[in-house]
């Protein structure tokens, strides 16, 4: 289990969420477990605790682009509506893109660009700069994306691996 950052200047509100990235999602559906659109808490191994769970507006742009079915497109509608009254829509501001910004240029500086494949990781430093923000931890298939994100900024991720969703 990865678990990397500090809660030191982070806007908190309330207890700490969970965002689970796309690649959580993606799984699930393709294994046919359509319930994790349903989930509105969540736990994490570690601690047990239940924790209000969040989405993205970057995860649902992903995950939107991936449902060319009217049915799916429509499940992701009422994720986003859900998500939205519950006030637990996370949508990365000016901060989060500039943030985003000067992490990628650090990673290609590090890594050379090619290497890190920067149009793909756009999503996930959006993703990281806004759960870092609010101190919600991410939860992934993608570790070594948010392993080299966390290189260059403090965020909190856990891989998908080590959790039972």
């Amino acid at each position: 289990m990865s678990l990397v950052g500090s809660r030191a200047g982070r806007e908190r509100k309330g207890m700490a969420g969970i965002l689970f990235d796309t690649s959580v999602y993606i799984t699930a559906l393709r294994r046919g477990e359509s319930s994790l659109l349903e989930r509105r808490r969540s736990s994490l191994t570690r601690d047990g605790g239940s924790r209000p769970l969040w989405v993205s507006a970057v995860v649902l742009t992903e995950l939107y682009v991936g449902a060319p079915e009217k049915g799916a497109r429509q499940q992701l509608l009422r994720l986003e509506r859900t998500f939205t009254t519950l006030n637990r829509l996370l949508v990365p501001i000016q901060q989060d893109w500039s943030l985003a910004g000067q992490v990628l240029a650090q990673l290609g500086a590090k890594y050379g660009y090619e290497q890190i494949g920067r149009t793909r990781l756009v999503h996930d430093a959006l993703i990281a700069m806004s759960a870092a923000r609010r101190g919600i931890t991410i939860i992934t298939y993608n570790d070594a994306d948010y392993r080299r994100l966390a290189e260059f900024r403090p965020i909190q991720w856990v891989s998908a691996e080590d959790e039972a969703l």
